[in-house]
């Protein structure tokens, strides 16, 4: 199948564009294009190098559709889970998951941002991380050290990436019930009660705090401690 060279220069010069969806359907064609055009790789290979663009995401989002995608593609894929727009950084975040179930090296990297990274960066990777459904010793432990971030929305991700796991344990328990006892955020506060409620086997102390916080918290404090024990009683 042939390639029209201008076709492609027009579609890489949209990924420029000011108006998003422009731009969506650019990389929709551009998919559907680099699947068999070599020309249409090599372009937007070279264009992910160029100075002055106006975006990078979608170039290295349309290469990260191929196997086997570059480290400067992934590297522009994690740069942009601190998109200023939510729907872009989900965009790449699923599409790195993608990617991380095929190429090994991108864990590590996710595990990296969940501590460097901004805070737009951790979360997403930490939402990264959930999704793929790990079970190692390393995963487990950037989640958990994220318990301690100072932003408190990067702590409400980590609580909730625990929620699915199988590997947590009782020490990772009991830093969340650290969690639940000490920190000041009530966003992190209701995310634990309801995260160890979906973990089962409640021990004496959680279900004594849950009392206590439904006895002197506020009214989104007794939604969360009301919605952890209907989890419980099921």
């Amino acid at each position: 199948m042939t390639t029209d060279p201008g076709e492609i220069a027009a579609l890489i010069a949209d990924l420029d564009h000011p108006d998003k969806p422009t731009i969506r359907a650019a990389v929709d064609k551009l998919i559907a294009l680099t699947a068999y055009s070599e020309e249409a790789r090599n372009a937007l290979a070279n264009r992910l190098s160029e100075p002055d663009h106006r975006n990078y995401w979608p170039a290295a989002y349309v290469l990260g559709h191929q196997n086997q995608p570059s480290g400067v593609v992934i590297r522009t894929l994690l740069a942009a889970l601190d998109h200023r727009e939510p729907d872009i950084r989900w965009a790449n975040g699923l599409l790195l998951v993608r990617i991380a179930k095929e190429e090994g090296g991108v864990v590590p990297l996710l595990m990296e941002l969940c501590e460097i990274g901004s805070p737009n960066q951790k979360r997403m990777a930490l939402y990264c991380l959930r999704d793929l459904s790990l079970h190692d010793d390393r995963s487990r432990s950037a989640i958990v050290q994220a318990l301690h971030d100072p932003e408190p929305t990067v702590r409400v991700a980590a609580v909730t990436s625990l929620k699915t796991r199988t590997d947590v344990d009782d020490a990772v328990r009991q830093k969340l019930l650290a969690t639940y006892l000490q920190d000041m955020d009530d966003r992190v506060k209701n995310a634990v009660a309801v995260t160890l409620a979906s973990l089962g086997s409640p021990d004496e102390a959680f279900l004594r705090a849950l009392h206590e916080a439904s006895l002197t918290g506020n009214g989104q404090i007794k939604k969360s401690v009301d919605a952890a024990l209907k989890i419980l009683q099921k």
